[in-house]
């Protein structure tokens, strides 16, 4: 069924490298100030990063030496593990609480997310699901509900925690999913429509949320409170200008931006090195999608197929809401630049699909 192993591809796994690397500056450079302040260690970040970066990195030269297809065999186990941990997030003393978020559980010095690895749970999930529907998965009731039942209980589990960026995360890859797996457009117009109105009313059900959407329509009503944010993210890509400030030399870090070596990581890029810079990272990014949809289209089985898009989408939203909430384009949500922003467990799975996405390169037809 399966040609004969050939190299991965490169140009997938040198973009990748180059993103992780210029992360691990740009970690340093955004986040040495709050270190030194909170922790008095300019490193304290950055160490960390490079840590996880590590496990990353050995995550993702296993998983491209893996065969992907004998991930079918642990679907179960991966289904199970993935509703245990979003369910033990969710209970005191397991659970680690910041800021009002029960997101996080703690292992010794350690701290997984595991919204996280629901993302790639229900990738896995639905690509096998799906492969084994074929044809069925054109009937509602028979093909696409049981889906949107598993994903609705993974969903409800992470807005109990909350975190409401995973959540619509989550429910667009499946739908992206559902639709490369041939479900029927009249199902996916309706779906996209339900999904629409639930993230309506999600975002309207909660005061802060209702304040952050109406806040980004028009920042400056309320400069100094819901408008925060998105201004002081417009003052740093403001002042970078062409060629920026220079790496380092950020101004907005020093406790002006929210979390700036994590969900603002690309306003401190484009303060620092300008237009260029974000432009070079914007660039990396699309050429990185692109050869990860390349890769799907040429994967030997419908379940390659499945996994290549499902990681690729899944990045690929990531990186446009990401960029999209720092220009003010949509609104606040907090959601990591892949690769590059801060973040230990969120960094090393996604360094993992990327050794999926590697192995599934091997195999393709057309290189």
């Amino acid at each position: 069924m399966y040609v004969s192993r050939r190299p991965p591809d490169f140009a997938i796994l040198f973009t990748v490298l180059i993103l992780v690397c210029f992360g691990m500056i740009m970690v340093f450079s955004s986040s040495s100030v709050r270190a030194y302040y909170f922790y008095n260690d300019s490193f304290y970040f950055f160490k960390r990063q490079l840590a996880w970066s590590i496990l990353g990195f050995i995550a993702m030269i296993f998983f491209m030496n893996y065969d992907y297809w004998k991930i079918k065999k642990y679907e179960k186990l991966i289904v199970f593990v993935m509703l245990l941990l979003l369910v033990l997030v969710l209970i005191p003393g397991i659970g680690k609480k910041v800021n009002e978020a029960r997101r996080w559980i703690g292992i010794g010095a350690l701290t997984i997310q595991p919204s996280e690895i629901a993302k790639l749970g229900m990738i896995i999930y639905l690509s096998c699901g799906l492969e084994r529907k074929g044809v069925k998965v054109q009937s509602f009731f028979g093909g696409v509900l049981p889906f949107l039942l598993v994903m609705g209980v993974v969903c409800a589990l992470i807005l109990k925690e909350p975190h409401l960026s995973a959540t619509v995360l989550i429910g667009i890859t499946t739908l992206i999913l559902l639709f490369v797996g041939g479900a029927k457009m009249t199902h996916m117009i309706g779906m996209g429509a339900c999904g629409f109105v639930l993230a309506l009313m999600l975002a309207i059900s909660k005061p802060y949320r209702l304040k952050r959407l109406l806040s980004f329509l028009d920042p400056w009503a309320n400069p100094s409170e819901e408008g925060y944010h998105i201004i002081q993210s417009l003052y740093a890509l403001g002042s970078g200008g062409l060629i920026g400030v220079g790496i380092g030399q950020s101004r907005q870090k020093f406790f002006y931006l929210p979390e700036p070596q994590t969900d603002f990581i690309f306003s401190v890029i484009g303060e620092e090195l300008g237009f260029i810079g974000a432009a070079f990272v914007i660039i990396m990014f699309m050429f990185f999608i692109w050869r990860g949809y390349r890769t799907a289209m040429a994967a030997p089985d419908v379940f390659g197929k499945l996994m290549a898009t499902g990681i690729t989408s899944l990045i690929a939203l990531q990186f446009l809401i990401n960029v999209a909430v720092v220009t003010a384009s949509v609104p606040v949500t907090g959601m990591p630049l892949p690769f590059i922003s801060y973040g230990g467990s969120s960094l090393t799975i996604t360094m993992s699909q990327i050794g999926i996405l590697l192995n599934i390169s091997r195999y393709a037809e057309v290189k």
